[in-house]
């Protein structure tokens, strides 16, 4: 399915869509790599393969406008492994998930709307306030794609995204949902000469198709074994039981420890195999604890992602890294610190499981998604250490903490959050005005100005 939309052109058509949506606005080209990864990220299955598709657009544009070229690989590296975690397709990792739970594929899929939102929301605010550090500008209007025309000639092309929803909320089986949304690819690709699936276009898309599931049938099928091993053996539970003897019974050094553990089983390996993996060595010592099964196999899901990010093998940052002729390690540790939410977040939700609609109350599952924005805000503020005027170190830690606040379950603890957001808010507001009243440059465009 996925094979047959990108020969529709439906790659092209996101990224001229995200540079006709964000493309103008402060730090746009970032924006777009964020926005077009993310889509791309939902239908290419594979972190580093979306980087090598979109990047070799999204890097060179970002470095254009002034964004250094480590921080531009890195922007494209945790945009594109994020559509791993982004609905409806999840890397295909999301239907061995529901498999394994024995729910249907739609509860997953709804588990993971908030944390992905999270995590993207994330990021697109650190790249607007590195944008607002450097000075940088938007593209100019003139040189973007018109929006109304694109979507008159082109908007088709999302159809079939819509329609495997669609199906899959009806009921259907995966696979069923694909080969139908394969056939309205078809149908609707004929709406324009350039898009026409012609005989030897679809060819094309069914050797590009095979060729992609080979990579996941062979990693499914040796993971198979190690997974069968572990658990004739009972090395899993062993594991599992070590873990939790390490953590002393606690909660969060539980957590802590099956973080590691999944992002060490996740290092190198394709999306669908790093679930099956970390699902079956670490997910057990959070059931030991009481956690439950959906937000369990979420936490080790996300973590096992998140090796394309941590160095020393972040598959998905050196990739970025090959593309924007910056230093890997320095990329690694770039993209680190962008998806630092989504190193956070899982944690939110194991606590909270009303973020992943487990149990939910109408009132507490509204304060936790506005809390946990502005705590994502603060978050990004933190890590980028700018807003208004640049930020002293001590106030980074206290903005962190007061994230963490935000983040944490709680109303004690979201009112903190809050009031360290109003009280920064104040303070760069008045530093911003005296250094400008001052005559000090307030970003890097200013201050190198001011040199010349």
């Amino acid at each position: 399915f996925g094979s047959v939309l990108e020969k529709t052109g439906l790659g092209k058509f996101i990224i001229d869509l995200s540079l006709a949506l964000a493309g103008w606005s402060t730090g746009g080209p970032a924006k777009v790599a964020v926005v077009s990864s993310g889509l791309m990220g939902t239908v290419s299955g594979s972190s580093v393969a979306n980087v090598c598709t979109t990047g070799m657009f999204t890097i060179p544009l970002m470095k254009s406008v002034g964004y250094e070229p480590h921080f531009a690989g890195a922007v494209e590296a945790v945009a594109s492994t994020g559509g791993q975690i982004m609905p409806p397709v999840m890397g295909a990792a999301a239907f061995i998930m529901a498999q394994i739970l024995g729910v249907p594929y739609m509860e997953v899929v709804l588990a993971a709307v908030v944390p992905a939102l999270l995590y993207y929301f994330a990021v697109m605010v650190q790249v607007h306030f590195e944008a607002t550090r450097l000075g940088l500008k938007g593209i100019p209007f003139s040189q973007l794609p018109p929006l109304w025309p694109l979507l008159k000639s082109k908007g088709f092309l999302l159809i079939p995204l819509f329609a495997i929803i669609y199906f899959l909320l009806a009921g259907f089986t995966p696979l069923k949902a694909a080969f139908n949304g394969i056939l309205v690819s078809f149908v609707l690709s004929w709406l324009n000469k350039e898009t026409r699936l012609t005989p030897s276009r679809i060819l094309e898309a069914f050797e590009t198709g095979a060729r992609g599931a080979i990579g996941v049938a062979c990693a499914c099928a040796t993971v198979g074994m190690i997974v069968g091993m572990g658990t004739l053996t009972g090395l899993a539970l062993r594991i599992a039981n070590a873990i939790v003897a390490l953590a002393g019974g606690s909660k969060i050094l539980t957590l802590f420890f099956t973080m590691l553990a999944s992002l060490l089983l996740g290092m190198g390996l394709p999306t669908t195999a790093n679930f099956i993996v970390t699902s079956t060595m670490a997910a057990p010592a959070l059931f030991l604890l009481g956690v439950p099964a959906k937000a369990a196999y979420m936490f080790v899901f996300y973590f096992g992602i998140a090796a394309d990010l941590t160095p020393p093998v972040a598959l998905a940052a050196y990739a970025g890294a090959g593309i924007a002729g910056s230093d890997p390690m320095k990329t690694g540790v770039t993209a680190f610190k962008l998806a630092l939410a989504g190193f956070i977040v899982p944690y939110i939700y194991v606590y909270n499981p009303m973020l992943l609609f487990i149990d939910v109350e109408t009132l507490p599952m509204i304060q936790a998604i506005c809390t946990a924005l502005l705590g994502v805000f603060l978050l990004a503020m933190s890590t980028i250490g700018y807003f208004k005027a640049p930020i002293a170190w001590y106030l980074r830690l206290v903005i962190f903490a007061g994230s963490l606040g935000l983040l944490i379950p709680g109303t004690i603890t979201d009112l903190c959050g809050i009031a360290v957001l109003v009280v920064i808010y104040f303070i760069q507001t008045a530093k911003a005005k005296k250094m400008r009243a001052a005559g000090i440059p307030l970003t890097k465009s200013e201050e190198e100005d001011a040199k010349l």
